[in-house]
């Protein structure tokens, strides 16, 4: 999530407005609580494409491993 002290920006958006409605009556920050959101929504999306840059080397290393079992593995402590 941003610092708090990062640079912010005005923006419109629509909200339904019955849960914008408890979240006032509930005292919550609206624009606070719309960054948390959005911020996660960018981390999940973040994580969803770095998977699927990935895919291909994960599966190859999956595969390595399910033939040849963990490298190093004879090192092992426990």
């Amino acid at each position: 999530m941003p610092a708090s002290n990062s640079a912010r920006k005005a923006t419109n958006v629509s909200l339904d407005e019955a849960l914008l409605a408890e979240a006032k009556l509930l005292r919550i920050n609206v624009s606070q609580a719309a960054e948390a959101g959005l911020a996660q929504a960018v981390a999940a999306r973040r994580a969803e494409l770095w998977l699927a840059e990935n895919r291909e080397a994960l599966e190859s290393s999956n595969a390595y491993v399910e033939q040849n079992g963990l490298p190093l593995v004879a090192y092992r402590s426990f």
